[in-house]
C-alpha cells in the first residue's frame, strides 16, 4: 500500500527520557509524523524485575499498534535490554531498539578496544550492550556501570550543577583506570548530562544511543520504502499513562522544543 509512508513512527519509553530519542528523530527525519508514549504511571523501569518490564513492554507495544504506526522505536534502554523480543512479538511492524545501534556506533568509534557503558541497574545487569558489542568484535573489553542518580538530576534540570559534577566524578572514576576511549550513554536521560560527563572524561568519545537509533530508523524506512516524502510540518502526538504537571515542563527541556498538548493514553493499562 503506497500511503503507508504517511503513518507515524511510534516511540515509547518508561517516562520522559525517550524524548531525547524523539529529538534525534526530528533532526534526522524532519518530516515524519511521530506518536510518543511515556509510561509515566509506572516509571522508572530500571530497578524493576525483567518479568515486570516484559509485562509493561507488551502493553506499551499494544498501545502503539492500536495507533496504527509504521515502525516502533523502543527508546527505553531497559526494555531494549530485557524485552525487545516481547515488543517484536506484539508488533505487526518493524521494531528498532536503542542497544544495537548504540553498540555499533561504539565499536565504530573505539581505537583502543576499551568501551565503557553507563545505564540503569537493569540495563547494566542484563549485559545487553556488552553482548551486542562483543558480537560485533569479541576482542573489545567492555566496562559497565549503573548510574541511577543521573536520572533525577537530569529531570530536575541540574545539568551543569556542582552536585552533578561531584556525582559524575564518583561514578566515572573507575573508567579512567579502565583506560576506555569510548563511553556509551546507555540511558535516554544521560545526553542531557553530556557536558558534565565530558568534563570528567576529557578524551573519551561519548556515544548517544538516541542519535545512532535515529540513523538506524532512517535506513530502515528507506529500505522498506516507508520514508515520508512529504514536506509538511510533522504531526507529533504525546501520550502518557499518567499526566504529572511536570511532564510538559521537563519534556520540553528533553525535546528542545514546545510540546503542545499531552494526552492521557486510554484502553491498554
Amino acid at each position: 500500500m503506497h500511503d503507508k509512508s504517511f503513518l507515524p513512527i511510534g516511540v515509547f519509553d518508561s517516562g520522559i527520557g525517550g524524548l531525547t530519542v524523539v529529538h534525534s528523530l526530528l533532526n534526522i527525519l524532519p518530516h515524519e509524523n511521530i506518536i510518543y508514549f511515556g509510561d509515566t504511571a509506572r516509571v522508572p523501569y530500571g530497578p524493576k524485575s525483567p518479568e515486570t518490564v516484559r509485562c509493561y513492554a507488551k502493553q506499551d507495544a499494544q498501545f502503539l499498534v492500536s495507533q496504527k504506526v509504521k515502525i516502533i522505536v523502543v527508546a527505553c534502554n531497559t526494555v531494549s535490554a530485557v524485552a525487545l523480543d516481547v515488543v517484536q512479538k506484539e508488533a505487526n511492524v518493524p521494531v528498532v531498539g536503542v542497544i544495537i545501534p548504540g553498540a555499533k556506533s561504539a565499536v565504530h568509534s573505539t581505537k583502543k578496544k576499551r568501551i565503557g557503558v553507563i545505564g540503569t541497574k537493569a540495563t547494566i545487569a542484563s549485559n545487553a550492550y556488552t553482548n551486542a558489542i562483543r558480537q560485533l568484535d569479541d576482542s573489545i573489553k567492555v566496562f559497565g556501570k549503573s548510574c541511577p542518580l543521573f536520572v533525577p538530576l537530569a529531570e530536575e534540570g541540574f545539568t551543569e550543577h556542582k552536585a552533578t559534577e561531584m556525582l559524575a566524578k564518583e561514578y566515572l572514576f573507575s573508567f579512567k583506570q579502565d583506560k576506555i576511549d569510548t563511553l556509551v550513554l546507555g540511558c535516554t536521560h544521560y545526553p542531557l548530562l553530556k557536558n558534565v560527563i565530558q568534563n570528567v572524561l576529557e578524551d573519551v568519545t561519548l556515544i548517544d544511543s538516541g542519535v545512532a537509533t535515529a540513523e538506524s530508523v532512517k535506513l530502515l524506512l528507506e529500505e522498506k520504502g516507508l520514508r515520508n516524502t512529504s514536506k509538511h510540518k510533522p504531526n507529533i502526538l504525546f501520550f502518557v499513562s499518567d499526566v504529572p504537571e511536570k511532564f510538559s515542563e521537563v519534556g520540553e527541556r528533553f525535546l528542545g522544543m514546545k510540546m503542545g498538548k499531552v494526552r492521557r493514553a486510554e484502553g491498554v493499562f
